[in-house]
């Protein structure tokens, strides 16, 4: 077993979180197991999160800064520390899709990830059947990335999806039909434009694959593509321009925005008769 006093707080993160908690735990007088039922969770877990084997919630962090008296510290680390939810591989595009300025994304199998809903993440993480507290991790990570979208000035987001996208069902009738709400909502926002490539399109410039272009305030546009186990980021300009290519003709086949809303209202009928 390993114990928060054993870590190297300058490891990471995630590893100063973890040895901080257990001290100000222990300045505090009190114990793990008191902790643990204060927050809510198995004693287990709290000594994971000690232990910088699992991630801490925000709950939690608000809990702590509450009762041992650390105004934010907790809560202002927490957002830093949820990124070790991601793959080490996915890490970079994370930072640079939270400073992009424009996010163009195709999609062929399922809603990309900044316009999932809760629901409908914890079924796309629960297919491959991991442990529990990891797909609990990784929603909550994939939750977090949203936040950008939520900002004063969100990035200019556009998305193409396949009619695939809408038409499979991912979770239960009432996860995908909540995601499908959900596109109608985002699909509605100013900041966003939301478009379906339509069966009848027949082969289209995607059919190579998911990928994503990041227009940035500083540096070269980058282009991300997915893989089976891990992604790339591309930030060649031939590469940059050859994605930018395939995009426009994905719009050039893809139904208006007006008329993709009514897609995916019609796919929602067909959930919800």
């Amino acid at each position: 077993m390993t114990y928060a006093k054993e870590l190297d707080p300058t490891d990471s993160v995630l590893a100063f979180y973890a040895s901080d908690l257990r001290r100000k735990r222990e300045a505090a007088g009190m114990s793990q197991r008191a902790l643990a039922k204060a927050a809510l969770m198995a004693p287990s877990l709290l000594n994971k999160i000690e232990a910088a084997k699992r991630l801490p919630t925000r709950e939690l962090s608000e809990l702590v800064d509450d009762m041992f008296g650390t105004v934010d510290h907790f809560g202002r680390l927490w957002p830093l520390v949820i990124k070790y939810a991601y793959p080490t591989w996915f890490r970079p595009y994370v930072e640079l899709e939270e400073a992009a300025t424009k996010i163009r994304s195709f999609e062929a199998q399922v809603v990309p990830g900044l316009l999932q809903t809760e629901a409908y993440a914890r079924a796309v993480f629960s297919a491959r059947r991991p442990n529990r507290d990891i797909v609990e991790e990784q929603v909550t990570a994939r939750l977090e990335r949203q936040r950008i979208l939520k900002r004063d000035a969100p990035p200019e987001l556009w998305i193409v999806l396949d009619e695939h996208v809408i038409r499979r069902r991912v979770g239960r009738v009432d996860t995908m039909a909540g995601q499908l709400e959900e596109l109608i909502t985002a699909a509605e926002t100013p900041s966003t434009v939301l478009q379906i490539v339509p069966y009848d399109a027949g082969c289209h410039a995607g059919v190579g694959g998911p990928f994503s272009t990041l227009a940035l305030d500083e540096g070269p546009d980058v282009v991300y593509v997915e893989g089976f186990l891990q992604g790339q980021i591309l930030a060649e300009p031939e590469h940059v321009k050859e994605a930018a290519r395939a995009y426009d003709l994905l719009t050039a086949v893809a139904l208006s925005p007006e008329r993709s809303i009514d897609l995916i209202a019609d796919a929602l009928k067909e959930l919800r008769p």
